[in-house]
């Protein structure tokens, strides 16, 4: 498709070799943060969740793709979210896994190919993301990309025993 592909990366569908880079990241400490997990997965789980993936959008009201360059390298994830038809809308997450794939514009053409996609494929009218107000790459891509900082959220989540803020913000597909 070539909607998900873009100049340096592109955005595939979830394949059952997949299982590892999940499982690398949805059990390392250091996301729980942003995933909003306090638990880990086990293999058995992840595998499970792979076994449903191919479900449709329409259907399951998420869709996961795997952000990869060219040579193949999986580098990190990519989720629309909460998927709205009535509404024409939903969230959007992103996470680089790897420090070294960080800061270099992978993220940035993600979300620009998965902006391309939700507005021309799934008819969207807006996109949405929560970030914390410490995690200033996250802040800078979305503001970036035209996401309007809409609200903030006090106290909103709780990490080491402190609570954080998190804003909120919307793109509104004119």
């Amino acid at each position: 498709m070539i909607t998900l592909k873009g100049e340096h990366i592109f955005l595939r569908a979830l394949e059952p070799e997949d299982l590892e880079l999940i499982f690398s990241i949805e059990n390392n400490e250091t996301f729980w943060e942003i995933s909003n997990t306090q638990t880990p997965y086990s293999r058995y789980i992840i595998k499970q969740y792979l076994d449903q993936a191919h479900k449709d959008i329409f259907e399951v009201k998420q869709l996961r793709l795997v952000i990869s360059n060219y040579d193949r390298e999986a580098m990190g994830l990519i989720d629309i979210f909460d998927y709205d038809f009535k509404n024409a809308r939903a969230g959007v997450g992103i996470l680089i896994k790897d420090e070294k794939n960080r800061s270099r514009g992978y993220g940035k053409e993600a979300l620009k190919i998965l902006m391309n996609y939700c507005f021309s494929h799934l008819n969207l009218h807006q996109l949405y993301c929560n970030v914390s107000e410490d995690n200033e790459a996250s802040l800078k891509l979305f503001a970036s990309l035209g996401f309007r900082k809409v609200g903030l959220k006090r106290d909103w989540n709780r990490t080491e025993g402190y609570f954080k803020n998190e804003y909120m913000f919307q793109f509104i597909n004119s």
